[in-house]
C-alpha cells in the first residue's frame, strides 16, 4: 500500500518519513545524511573503504573487471550522450572522431546509456575497495561530460543518452524499452559517486534530474502512473529514496512512493505468491526499495512483504546455485525440473537478490539469509566471470550440455554486464556486519577489516572453499570486551571445530546459526575454526530422481566437453533480433545427464581425485565412462551439467 498521506497527487499532501538507498546501508555515511534511519535494525554494514581484499579468486576476479572497465574510454561511454545533446555538432572530426560502442550501447537501441550508469557506480566502489585514485580520476571526467550534458540539453535537469520523447511514450504506454530503468542506473551511479567519491558536481546532476522527474510527474493522473509503470523501471524507488535522506526534499520521498507498483507488490501482503509469469529482474528491484522505504519510516508492513518474498523466492523459486528465472522470468514454484534450459540465472537477479538480502540481514542477522548470500556469491557471481578474459555471462544456463556464453569487451553491453562491473567492485561488502560491540563475521573470505568505532582490526585468512578452515587474528591497543559471532553454516558436517588462541573450545550451537564469543580480548587473539565439508546430493522436490551435487555450499558441475562450442558472444539485442531466446547450444546426441547409481550413496559413486582440489569423478559403471565434476564457477568454455537424473 501505498503511504496516501504522502502521496495525494491531486492535493499535494506531503508528510516526512525516513528512508536510506542505493548504497546507503543502515550506518553507513553518517556525514552525509540528512534524513536519519528509524527502523530497528540487529547489524550494520560496513563501508567498502574499511574492508581490504587479500590475494585469493576475488581478487584475481576483481582485477580482470578492473582492466576491462579501465580500457573503456571516457568518450566512448559518454558517446551517445553527447549525440543526443547535439555536443558534435560543428567540431571538426566531433561524431565520427568516437570509436562507438556496439550492442545495448549502440545509438540504435533504446537502453542505450544503462552501462555509464553502472560503470559510475562500480568505479566508486573500486575506489572505496582499493583507494586507488585511478577509479575516482576516471569517474570524475565521466560525471564532469555528464553534467556538460545535462547543461546542454536545457534548464529543466533531464539527463540520458536518448530523447525525453522515450520517457513520453511510457507514460502514453507505447512500446518502448524501460527508458526509466536507463535512469535509474544512471542516477545511482551518480549517487555513487557522492557517496564513496565526495563528488559535488555528481549530487548536483543527480538532484537537477530528481527536480525534473518531479516536474514531470506530480500532475500525472492515477490511470497514465499506473500505465507507466507496468514498463520496467528498475530500482527507480530506491534512487528517490536514496537522494531524499540526503537532501531532505519532500519531492524526492514524493517520487519514491510515486514508483510504489501496487498492482505487483500488494498481494504479497497477503502471502499470495504471484512470481510466475513475472519477469524477475523488473520484480526484485521493487522490493529493494520498499525495504529501504520501511527501513526509515518503520510504520509500514513492507518488512513483512519483503520477508515473503524473498523466502519465497529463495526457497520455492531458485536453483541450486541460488539464481532464478527461466528466459528472464519467474515459473512456478518447486518446478526448477520443468525449466533447465539455456536460458536459466538471468545474472542481474542475482545481483539484485544479493542487495535485498544484505538490506534483511541488517533487519534480522538471520545466519540463513547469510547462508543463501554464500551460496549465490560462489555459485553464481563467481561462476558468471570467464576465468580466462573477463567477460561475463548473461544466463547460467541448466540445460544439460550447454555452456557459459560470454560478453565481448566492446559489443555486447547486456544488463548483465553492467551488473557484472559492480558485482565484481564489491566483493568486500558482505564479509562482515556489525552493532555496538558485535561482529558478525558472515563470509571466510581472506580479508582485513578495520572496525574504526572499537579500534579493532581483524584479519582473517582461508582457503575456503577448497576447505572449511578459516582463521582470525585481532590486533587493537587495548584489550576490549566484545563479542564475535561466527557464522555456522548450515552446510557443515559434524565434527565441526573452534580454538582460541590454540585451545580448543566447546561449539555452542548448531549449523544454520552463529557462534557467539563474548570475552574480553587482546590484540593478537586468534580465532580458529573449522566446518567439515561433505558431499551431498539434494533431490528436487517431489522428484527424487532428479538431484544436484554440492560440496559444503559448492555447486558441483560435470564436465562434458568442448564439442561444437561456439565462440564467446555470439547474440547482441535480444529485445530487437530475439537472437538469445533462439540461440542453438548444439548439444551433441551423446551428451546425458544420466547415472545409473544403482540407489548407492553418492559418497560410494563419487570419488575424490588426489591433488585436485574440489575436484571428484564417477565410478565407471555409473555412466560407462568416468566424468569429472568441480565447481561450477570453474567450468569455463566447458559444456556442464547440474541437475542428473538417477537411474538404478
Amino acid at each position: 500500500m501505498l503511504h496516501l498521506s504522502r502521496f495525494l497527487i491531486i492535493a499535494g499532501v506531503l508528510s516526512f518519513g525516513q528512508l536510506y538507498g542505493q548504497s546507503l546501508y543502515p550506518g553507513q555515511f553518517s556525514a552525509k545524511r540528512m534524513v536519519r534511519e528509524s527502523a530497528s535494525f540487529k547489524a550494520y554494514a560496513f563501508d567498502l573503504r574499511d574492508v581490504r581484499l587479500l590475494p585469493s579468486r576475488f581478487t584475481e576476479n576483481r582485477d580482470m573487471a578492473s582492466a576491462w572497465l579501465m580500457s573503456l574510454s571516457v568518450e566512448r561511454l559518454l558517446h551517445s550522450f553527447k549525440t543526443n545533446a547535439g555536443l558534435y555538432a560543428g567540431k571538426e572530426g566531433g561524431y565520427d572522431s568516437v570509436d562507438k560502442l556496439a550492442g545495448w550501447e549502440a545509438l540504435d537501441c533504446e537502453l542505450r546509456g544503462h552501462s555509464t550508469g553502472h560503470i559510475l557506480s562500480a568505479l566508486a566502489m573500486f575506489y572505496a575497495a582499493t583507494g586507488n585514485e585511478q577509479y575516482r580520476n576516471k569517474a570524475d571526467s565521466l560525471v564532469k561530460g555528464l553534467a556538460a550534458v545535462q547543461t546542454a540539453l536545457g534548464k529543466s535537469g533531464y539527463l540520458s543518452a536518448f530523447p525525453e520523447h522515450l520517457i513520453d511514450r511510457c507514460i502514453a504506454g507505447k512500446p518502448v524499452w524501460a527508458p526509466w530503468y536507463v535512469l535509474h542506473k544512471i542516477m545511482a551511479g551518480l549517487i555513487d559517486q557522492y557517496l564513496y567519491c565526495d563528488n559535488q558536481i555528481a549530487f548536483e546532476v543527480a538532484t537537477k534530474m530528481s527536480r525534473w522527474a518531479y516536474y514531470k510527474l506530480h500532475n500525472l493522473s492515477a490511470d497514465r502512473r499506473a500505465v507507466m509503470l507496468g514498463n520496467e523501471f528498475g530500482g527507480m524507488n530506491d534512487a528517490f529514496y536514496a537522494l531524499y535522506e540526503l537532501t531532505a526534499d519532500p519531492k524526492d520521498q514524493w517520487l519514491g512512493d510515486f514508483f510504489y507498483h501496487d498492482k505487483v507488490l500488494d498481494p504479497l501482503k497477503t502471502g499470495v505468491d504471484n512470481l510466475a509469469g513475472m519477469h524477475a529482474n523488473t520484480y526484485i528491484p521493487k522490493l529493494i526499495g520498499i525495504v529501504r522505504d520501511y527501513d526509515q519510516s518503520g510504520t509500514s508492513d513492507y518488512k513483512e512483504m519483503a520477508e515473503f518474498f524473498w523466502k519465497t523466492v529463495v526457497y520455492r523459486h531458485s536453483f541450486a546455485t541460488g539464481s532464478n528465472s527461466d528466459h528472464e522470468k519467474f515459473f512456478d514454484a518447486d518446478d526448477n525440473v520443468g525449466h533447465l534450459t539455456g536460458y536459466t540465472g538471468e545474472s542481474c537477479n542475482v545481483y539484485n537478490m544479493l542487495k535485498l538480502t544484505s538490506q534483511l540481514f541488517c533487519l534480522d542477522a538471520n545466519a540463513s539469509q547469510a547462508d543463501y548470500y554464500e551460496k549465490a556469491l560462489y555459485n553464481h557471481i563467481l561462476g558468471q566471470q570467464d576465468t580466462l578474459s573477463g567477460m561475463v555471462s548473461y544466463f547460467l544456463p541448466m540445460l544439460p550440455g550447454a555452456y557459459k556464453v560470454y560478453s565481448t569487451t566492446d559489443s555486447s553491453f547486456w544488463c548483465c554486464v553492467g551488473t557484472g562491473f559492480e558485482n565484481q567492485a564489491k566483493y568486500g561488502e558482505g564479509i562482515y556486519y556489525h552493532k555496538a560491540d558485535s561482529l558478525y563475521v558472515n563470509l571466510f573470505m581472506s580479508s582485513v577489516l578495520d572496525w574504526k568505532k572499537q579500534g579493532v582490526q581483524l584479519t582473517q585468512r582461508t582457503r575456503f572453499p577448497q576447505n572449511g578452515r578459516s582463521k582470525i587474528v585481532l590486533s587493537m591497543a587495548q584489550p576490549k570486551k566484545l563479542t564475535i559471532r561466527i557464522r555456522y553454516p548450515g552446510w557443515a558436517g559434524e565434527g565441526a571445530s573452534l580454538k582460541i588462541n590454540g585451545k580448543r573450545v566447546r561449539i555452542m550451537g548448531r549449523p544454520g546459526s552463529y557462534i557467539t564469543l563474548t570475552r574480553k580480548w587482546s590484540g593478537g587473539d586468534k580465532i580458529e575454526v573449522d566446518f567439515p565439508m561433505e558431499l551431498k546430493a539434494t533431490a528436487e522436490p517431489g522428484n527424487p530422481k532428479i538431484i544436484s551435487v554440492t560440496y559444503g555450499p559448492i555447486v558441483l558441475a560435470g564436465a562434458l566437453g568442448t564439442e561444437n562450442i561456439v565462440p564467446p558472444a555470439p547474440f547482441s539485442n535480444p529485445h530487437l533480433h530475439n537472437d538469445y531466446y533462439t540461440y542453438d547450444y548444439q548439444v551433441p546426441a551423446s551428451v546425458s545427464n544420466k547415472l545409473v547409481t544403482h540407489g548407492k550413496d553418492i559418497k560410494d559413486w563419487l570419488d575424490r581425485v588426489e591433488g585436485k582440489p574440489l575436484t571428484f569423478k564417477t565410478a565407471e559403471d555409473v555412466t560407462g565412462k568416468s566424468i569429472l565434476f568441480y565447481p561450477l564457477f570453474n567450468m569455463d568454455r566447458q559444456r556442464y551439467n547440474v541437475y542428473w537424473h538417477l537411474e538404478n
